[in-house]
């Protein structure tokens, strides 16, 4: 037996490996993923890049609702399985990753007019089922009827090295503290903005992931999924997909 045709929102703080966890539940049971904080980052580096967010995160609130409202093509695509993130024919995958986007992505997040803006795309993605998204406001407000939240936290420090790494992986050369000051102001605005903040929804499961491997991660979503659903043997698509070519 399968995981039914539902949808899984996944919530949590920065640097949690959300989106780790999101793939690897898409790929595992033969899921479409969705990346809410990616389609946030395209709107953060399309303000950076038109003169609609300074330095000092001061956004021009009217000229980024016109542009929106004028239609900006922000959308995913697959490629070979992976989710790439793109404006027009532009893949911006890469670009959004940076400590520059990350650095004004939340006040952008926390504007209502952008808030809508992707919760229309994620909403239009999300009809069908079969879906796992992960954001910070997915299970309390984009899908609030999903069958399956998972709130994902980890250690700050924990979360501070995982960006860290991150970061260094690709090429650039970041200082451990400020990526673990970034983090906190990312929390701190993302809890109390007015518009959806971050929450644990009320009928969501806590993960804490601060000493778990991506394996140990993935095995226990199998076993939740399975007693929530009464499942007795799963079948998942990389079981379904053993000896093929």
């Amino acid at each position: 037996m399968k995981v039914p045709d539902i949808i899984i929102a996944i919530d949590g703080f920065s640097a949690t490996g959300k989106s780790t966890l999101a793939k690897l539940i898409a790929k595992e049971f033969d899921f479409v993923y969705l990346d809410s904080g990616a389609l946030y980052r395209g709107v953060t580096l399309h303000a950076l890049e038109n003169g609609f967010i300074d330095k000092d995160n001061n956004i021009d609130l009217e000229g980024l609702k016109k542009s929106l409202d004028e239609g900006l093509d922000l959308h995913f695509e697959s490629d070979g399985g992976q989710s790439h993130t793109f404006i027009g024919e532009r893949d911006i995958e890469s670009e959004i990753r940076t400590l520059r986007v990350s650095s004004s992505v939340s006040p952008i997040a926390a504007v209502p007019f952008v808030r809508a803006f992707v919760d229309n795309i994620l909403h239009a993605a999300g009809r069908k089922g079969r879906v796992v998204m992960d954001g910070r406001d997915i299970g309390t407000a984009v899908f609030p009827d999903a069958q399956v939240k998972l709130f994902v936290t980890a250690d700050p420090d924990v979360r501070a090295q995982r960006r860290f790494d991150e970061l260094k992986a690709k090429g650039e050369n970041p200082v451990f503290e400020e990526v673990k000051k970034n983090l906190e102001e990312r929390d701190y605005i993302d809890s109390h903005r007015e518009t959806n903040p971050l929450r644990r929804a009320d009928d969501a499961f806590v993960m804490d992931n601060s000493d778990m491997t991506l394996h140990e991660e993935i095995v226990w979503t199998r076993g939740f999924l399975m007693g929530r659903f009464g499942i007795l043997e799963l079948t998942t698509a990389s079981s379904s997909n053993a000896g093929q070519c």
